[in-house]
């Protein structure tokens, strides 16, 4: 059964830009007085053993190219196909930052995937996907902030058995 009680965050930042990356920072100033520890990690090396740390995540990225997930998580994001493993026990959120006037058709796609990916393995979703417009959003630091505190205190909320 998945723990309501992890007291760590971990944010997984996916970017070409470092925009996913300073969102990260912003959440990691704004949201320290709502859980334990928070450690922002690039997704450069990561593999999916990062998921065995009993904790919430937040996958942060951009979107790249065609809609791809950015250089720096493209190995991430290829072991877990290659290194498939039953997820069941990750709760996590998505940040999906994208420009919906250069790229309508592949908008967001970065987070999009990962969220996809991620539920495939069993992974549990909470709440709904933070997208954040280039085009629209001036301020995707504070918009991202914003956004995670809600969803930690959804996250960290003591849920009924099913």
């Amino acid at each position: 059964m998945p723990s309501t009680t992890a007291s760590q965050l971990l944010i997984l930042v996916g970017t070409m830009t470092h925009t996913a990356a300073q969102v990260a920072q912003a959440i990691e100033m704004a949201c320290a007085d709502l859980i334990s520890a928070i450690d922002v990690r690039m997704m450069d090396g990561l593999d999916p053993s990062v998921f065995d740390t009993d904790a919430l995540y937040v996958i942060c990225t951009s979107t790249h190219g065609t809609g791809d997930v950015p250089d720096n998580a493209q190995a991430f994001y290829a072991s877990l196909d290659a290194q498939p493993r039953y997820l069941g026990h990750v709760r996590f959120g998505v940040i999906a930052l994208g420009d919906s006037a250069q790229y309508p058709q592949t908008f967001a796609n970065g987070g999009r995937r990962f969220d996809e990916r991620l539920r495939d393995l069993g992974a549990v979703r909470v709440g709904e996907l933070c997208v954040l417009d280039a085009s629209v959003e001036t301020k995707p630091e504070s918009a991202g902030a914003a956004w995670c505190r809600e969803w930690l205190t959804q996250a960290l909320a003591p849920s009924e058995a099913s």
